[in-house]
């Protein structure tokens, strides 16, 4: 499955592609939008995700603009591994009311860590409450690729991402591994992340690999 992820782009933009696709994260924290766009775009029937990212905001608006989220009918919000525990109990306590699923993600910007490493951040991410654990890391080598997708031999759900454009092949390959989606583009230019393809390319690479096309 596809999610298209979508940041970086004007609330106008943002509803087009809505009306396009049937699963999507949007990114409240690259988007100028407030309490009353969080809860227009959260409340469109599509499979949403939630995502607002450290940087821009504080923490406490962070959690409010999730928390609208979850509340207008996000289907998953996403939660940063390394962020407070108190943060991360009342947003997990929120999803669980609202029947949001929640996904706790780990983003290393500067490598793959050994395997080892990343089974415990795996671990540690449902302890906090997941349904779904992402594992993004910058891929160097063909063997952060390979480490990164022997990680979906577990029996539990895990969406992993190669950061950069050596890790392009785990959005390919992933989806078709065991991962229960990947992350595209709504169209080339508009990537949330390096290495992100379009979701047209995409599309075509996972039906060709899986004998549809």
């Amino acid at each position: 499955m596809i999610c298209v992820s979508i940041g970086n782009v004007a609330f106008e933009k943002c509803l087009a592609v809505l009306d396009t696709v049937p699963f999507a994260e949007i990114r409240i924290d690259s988007m100028d939008v407030d309490a009353e766009k969080v809860r227009a775009l959260f409340s469109r029937p599509r499979l949403l995700v939630a995502a607002c990212r450290p940087g821009a905001r504080s923490e406490s608006e962070r959690k409010a603009l999730l928390a609208e989220a979850i509340a207008a009918g996000a289907s998953y919000v996403d939660l940063e591994a390394e962020a407070g525990e108190a943060y991360k109990r009342e947003l997990v306590a929120e999803a669980r009311a609202r029947g949001c699923r929640v996904i706790v993600s780990h983003h290393d910007f500067e490598r793959t860590p050994p395997r080892a490493e990343l089974e415990r951040v795996i671990r540690a991410g449902f302890e906090d409450g997941a349904d779904v654990v992402k594992v993004a890391c910058r891929v160097r080598a063909p063997a952060d690729n390979a480490r990164l997708l022997g990680l979906l031999d577990a029996a539990r759900p895990l969406v992993v991402v190669g950061m950069g454009p050596a890790g392009r092949i785990t959005r390919i390959a992933a989806p078709l591994l065991g991962s229960p989606f990947t992350y595209a583009s709504p169209e080339p230019g508009l990537e949330t992340a390096e290495g992100q393809i379009d979701q047209a390319a995409l599309r075509e690479y996972l039906r060709g690999l899986s004998g549809d096309g």
